[in-house]
Order: structure tokens, then C-alpha cells, then sequence
């Protein structure tokens, strides 16, 4: 007899972003003529850059002809965007990344999903709170999370931030191995400082623990003083594992290219006391299980690092953030308090008299017909909060706006 994971039944019963669907879904079917507005997930809505679109078509008709057709390429990713990678995104902040440190992917969610798999299973975690859902639900998935009891995981440590901390996670009063961090965060919006990220890799490094640093939002950062990679902190390649996506800075949500950087020095100890890097099991494990980003993906990755492809995505960077602005100082003029939108393409937006998250859903969604995202479904310092993203269009970002400001009656 097959006998089914029992840790996949652990598992609320749908994906964050997949309940949102079934209930927006649901209020077309009794409303067929009205006309959503999607605040809520964070898919992009502009074209690609030309330069990315003049790779890609390059890189088609390289798929044309036998001197230039590619099968499968590196399991690692092609070197000369590896090398692109660290020259443009980390020499310039004086970080030094050895192109065989680079791993390049489908996308940053699969590789924050799979990075557990190099840790045991029994290895304890800590997560902010709240978080990106794939961080909890992946470890849950594999047996590290334990049991679901009164909105928490039993064998997570949550790191509630909130308004009466700043949104600044505070540091576990205990060991943990493994820590899950996200900046600029999703979904609140928030930025960490160098200092205070400084506070969490010599955590790590007393500790012996590893960070998961998901980066994907790095582009967005405005403040010149906020650090864009965990690998600006001094000894931080000895404990950090970081994850950067092309989806968002380059809205590649169609295209899927990303990569994760796992320095040589990072190294774990095996149940016997022997240190070994994890470098060379994440490439096995790739090896094993990926067979690489496609060439067409790479190529078109590779052109945002032209002149043009900078000026061109750069200008794209700012027109959502440009949208962020024009929701931030709507809602701020309407009464509500909002916290990011300033360094990330993310508002966090404090509900009306503490109305739960899903109850604000559902009454923005009825009421002016604008979909956000409920708090709650960040983890349980998310209830009374939504996230609102700014990857609209900006007249629906303009329309959203006067919508809420007519459904309030101001």
C-alpha cells in the first residue's frame, strides 16, 4: 500500500493566494459586471523592457540554428550571467562573490521552498512574523514545523513584528538553526537597518545557525543607507544563504529567472562533528533535482544588466513606485495608518477599529470592489492589517483610491 505524506496533511487546507482566488472568483459569479481592481497579489503589470525583449528574440533565433542552438545548459546557470550577476549587483557594494557561489534559477519561491532540504529535518527555525507563507509551509511539508495549535506551528519560533517594536524582529532568547529572514519585507513593506541586521549574523555566527535572506525586493530600496544583501555585513558569508528573483525588479513573473548565492565558507556539521560546505551539496542537490533555467531565460536576465536594460528597468522600478506613493498618501489622507511603501513595492495597512483581516477583505471587496491581501494569511501578527501592492496599473492604482475615498464617504 502508498502510503501518503502525512506531513502534506498537516497543511491548511489552501494556499494563502489560492483562498483569495476561490473568494474573488465567487463574487464575480453573483457580480458579473463589476470591475476588480487587484491590490492584492503581486503580479507585475508592465511589459518587459526593450532590451529584455531584443535578448529574447536574439536568443529564439539562436534556438533556430545548429551552430547556435542550446539543449540543456549548467545545472548552475550559464557562466557569463553568473559573471554579470557579480559584477553588477554585488562589486559595486563592495561584495565579493565567487561566480561558482551564484546559483541560478526558475524563480527565487522554488529555491526559499527547497533550501531546507540541506538542513535536517529535526533542526529548529525561526521565522519573522509575519512572513512570506512559502517559508513555513515548505518546512512544514518536509516535518520540521510540527503541529498547527491556536494559529501557530509548535516547533516555530515566531518573531512577531509589529507596531509596538517598529516591525524590528527581536532576537530569540534561545538557539535556533535556522533563521528566516526577508528584506525589504513581504509583506509589510519594512527595511532593516545594517545594524540591525548586523545584530542578526552575530546571532548566527554565536550560534552556529543559518540565515535564509530572501532579497527579492532589494531593487526598490531607496534609502541609500539600507543595506541591499546580507553579504554587506562583515562575516556574514560564513552564515547567510541569499535568495534574489528577477521577477519583480525586472518583471520576469512570466519569464522566470532568479538565483541564490551559497558562499564556500557557509559550512554545517554532520551529526558526527564534521564541517562541510554547503556549497558543494546545494550544487548535488541542483544537479539531482533542476536542470536548469532555460538559455532564453538567462539571456534576457543577462540584458538587464546592459546600459539600456538598467535605465529601462530602473524606469519600470519607478513607475510602481511612483504607484506606492499615490496609494500611500491616498489612504494616509483618508485616515488609515500605512506603514512600507517607501523602500518596497508593499503597503501594510492598518484596518479601520482592529477589524479582523479577512472581514476588511471581504467588506473592501464588496464595498468598492478592490481586492487586497488579509494580513492574517502572513502569520498571526498580520491580523488586523492588509498588504497592498503597488504592481498596477497606475490608473487602477488612481481609480482604487477614489474608490475607497467614495465606499468611506469622504
Amino acid at each position: 500500500m502508498a502510503l501518503i505524506n502525512e506531513h502534506l496533511l498537516k497543511l491548511q487546507k489552501n494556499y494563502l493566494f489560492a483562498d483569495i482566488a476561490k473568494k474573488v472568483n465567487a463574487f464575480k459569479t453573483t457580480r458579473p459586471k463589476a470591475k476588480v481592481i487587484s491590490l492584492g497579489i503581486g503580479d507585475v503589470t508592465q511589459p518587459l523592457c526593450p532590451a529584455v525583449i531584443e535578448a529574447m528574440h536574439k536568443a529564439v533565433d539562436d534556438m533556430a540554428h545548429k551552430e547556435t542552438f542550446h539543449g540543456y545548459g549548467p545545472e548552475q546557470g550559464y557562466l557569463w550571467l553568473r559573471e554579470a550577476i557579480v559584477k553588477n549587483d554585488f562589486l559595486p557594494r563592495g561584495v565579493h562573490i565567487d561566480p561558482d557561489e551564484i546559483f541560478v534559477n526558475d524563480g527565487a519561491k522554488p529555491d526559499t521552498g527547497n533550501i531546507g532540504e540541506l538542513l535536517r529535518w529535526d533542526n529548529s527555525m525561526a521565522v519573522t512574523d509575519p512572513i512570506y507563507p512559502v517559508y513555513v509551509d515548505s518546512n512544514v511539508m518536509n516535518g520540521r514545523a510540527g503541529v498547527f495549535e491556536n494559529g501557530k506551528w509548535s516547533n516555530v519560533t515566531y518573531m512577531p513584528c509589529n507596531e509596538g517594536n517598529g516591525f524590528v524582529p527581536q532576537i530569540p532568547d534561545h538557539r535556533v538553526d535556522m533563521i528566516y529572514l526577508c528584506y525589504p519585507n513581504n509583506p509589510t513593506g519594512m527595511v532593516i537597518s545594517k545594524e540591525e541586521l548586523r545584530k542578526w549574523v552575530n546571532y548566527a555566527i554565536h550560534n552556529d545557525s543559518v540565515i535564509f535572506y530572501d532579497a527579492a525586493y532589494e531593487a526598490y530600496i531607496q534609502d541609500e543607507d539600507i543595506p541591499h544583501s546580507i553579504y554587506e555585513i562583515r562575516r556574514a558569508r560564513k552564515v547567510a544563504i541569499e535568495f534574489h528573483s528577477y521577477s519583480k525588479t525586472a518583471g520576469f513573473t512570466g519569464v522566470r529567472c532568479g538565483y541564490t548565492v551559497v558562499p564556500k565558507e557557509l559550512t554545517a556539521s554532520t551529526i558526527d562533528g564534521e564541517r562541510l560546505p554547503l556549497n558543494q551539496f546545494w550544487l548535488r542537490r541542483q544537479s539531482t533535482k533542476f536542470n536548469g533555467t532555460s538559455y532564453i531565460s538567462q539571456r534576457a536576465a543577462e540584458a538587464i544588466y546592459t546600459p539600456e536594460g538598467k535605465e529601462q528597468t530602473r524606469a519600470t522600478i519607478n513607475y510602481y513606485m511612483q504607484n506606492a506613493k499615490i496609494m500611500h498618501d491616498a489612504l494616509t489622507d483618508l485616515g488609515f495608518t500605512v506603514y512600507g511603501g517607501t523602500d518596497a513595492p508593499y503597503l501594510w495597512v492598518k484596518t479601520p477599529g482592529n477589524t479582523p483581516s479577512w472581514k476588511f477583505f471581504e467588506e473592501l471587496l464588496y464595498g468598492a470592489e478592490i481586492v487586497c491581501t488579509p494580513g492574517v494569511g502572513f502569520g498571526p501578527s498580520g491580523e488586523g492589517f492588509v498588504r497592498l501592492t503597488s504592481f498596477g496599473d497606475r490608473d487602477d492604482c488612481i481609480e482604487a483610491m477614489a474608490r475607497i475615498k467614495k465606499w468611506l464617504g469622504k
